[in-house]
Formats: C-alpha cells, sequence, structure tokens
C-alpha cells in the first residue's frame, strides 16, 4: 500500500454507496466489473456477485478497481475470484490520458519501462499522471500494473499447465521470487498453493 497519498473512496461517477451496496447484497450482476467491495473484518475485497454470505453494511467499503482495493489494504476473495471480473467500465469512460495509460499498462508497458518513460508516452509530467490515476481509478499506475501481473499469473495457474517460473515471466515479473513475493503480499499465500493436480 502507497503511503503519504489520500485514500479517497472514490466510485465511477453514475454510483453510489446506496447503489453499489444494494447491487451487493442482491448479487446483481448487472453491477460485476463496475465496483468491487472490501471487508473491513476480514480485510477481503470481492466482486458483488461473490457467492459468501453477504457482510454486514456498516463494515463494507466500496471500490472502483481491484488496485484501489488492495491499495487500501484488502486481498482478492478466493470464491467470487476478482482476476475474473469483466473488464471495469469505470476504467473505460474515464479521461482519454487515463484510458490510453490503462491500455499501455495492460499490454505490459510497465513490465518493460518505467513510470517516467508512461508519463513521457502519453506526453504528461510523472507526478500529473500519478493525480490523474489517483483521480480515475483510486491507485497509481504501478500499483494497476502489479495488480495486473499478479491476476494475470493467477489466470494462468487456473487455466494452463505452464510451469510457475514459466508463469511468472509470462505474466511479466522480473523474477520469480518477485513473483513468489506478490503472491504473498496479494493472496498470503504461495503461488504453488493455488496449482491443482490436472
Amino acid at each position: 500500500m502507497m503511503k503519504g497519498f489520500p485514500q479517497p473512496q472514490a466510485l465511477p461517477p453514475h454510483l453510489d454507496r446506496e447503489t453499489c451496496d444494494r447491487a451487493r447484497l442482491a448479487r446483481a450482476r448487472a453491477f460485476d466489473g463496475l465496483f468491487f467491495s472490501g471487508v473491513r473484518s476480514t480485510r477481503i475485497y470481492c466482486r458483488p456477485v461473490c457467492p459468501v454470505r453477504p457482510a454486514r453494511s456498516e463494515n463494507v467499503t466500496f471500490y472502483p478497481t481491484a488496485a484501489a482495493a488492495e491499495r487500501a489494504g484488502f486481498r482478492p476473495c478466493l470464491r467470487c475470484r476478482p482476476e475474473a471480473a469483466p473488464g471495469s467500465p469505470a476504467w473505460m469512460g474515464t479521461a482519454t490520458t487515463v484510458a490510453r495509460g490503462m491500455r499501455l499498462i495492460n499490454d505490459g508497458f510497465l513490465d518493460r519501462d518505467s513510470m517516467a518513460d508512461l508519463a513521457e508516452a502519453l506526453g504528461v509530467g510523472p507526478r500529473h499522471l500519478l493525480r490523474l490515476f489517483l483521480r480515475h481509478t483510486g491507485a497509481s499506475p504501478s500499483e494497476i500494473a502489479a495488480t495486473r501481473r499478479v491476476q494475470e499469473a493467477k489466470r494462468l495457474i487456473d487455466q494452463t499447465d505452464m510451469t510457475l517460473a514459466e508463469i511468472a515471466f509470462a505474466a511479466g515479473f522480473g523474477s520469480v521470487r518477485r513473483f513468489n513475493d506478490a503472491f504473498a503480499a496479494t493472496y498470503k499465500r504461495p503461488p504453488s498453493s493455488f496449482r491443482r493436480p490436472r
């Protein structure tokens, strides 16, 4: 979690807390991917369609992206699997610069280049880019990239027979150690614990 920056509970422009809470309690599929809910008592975040018994409303906060929930200190739910959520429309309708930045990050730009390089590619300064991302996505570009890498790795573990080392590099990690550290930080479990015998 990044220190020193405000952590507003930024929701997509067309949503408010009451709407999100009703959607969560109803497990409304129409809201899947529009927001994520964090449960303070468990420190886990979920999709609105999570099959687990819903937490009490006063214990829940809402976030526009998985990265924003992780930035606030929550870890992904293993039941509803946030990495499988549809692409968040909250990301799609943002400012053009952020939308272009998201496309570059999703293509692995920050796996190869720095934040300064990303800012230059988008024609803005690094500090302004950080402000834009925090305002529109609730997380920094590097946090978005880190979440993307972990989610891609989790998908590859679930859906392929690749070795864990192959998955680490395919998902954009610079080393197996960083891959292991990211899973420990995100899931509090090693990546090997997710590998089912086939």
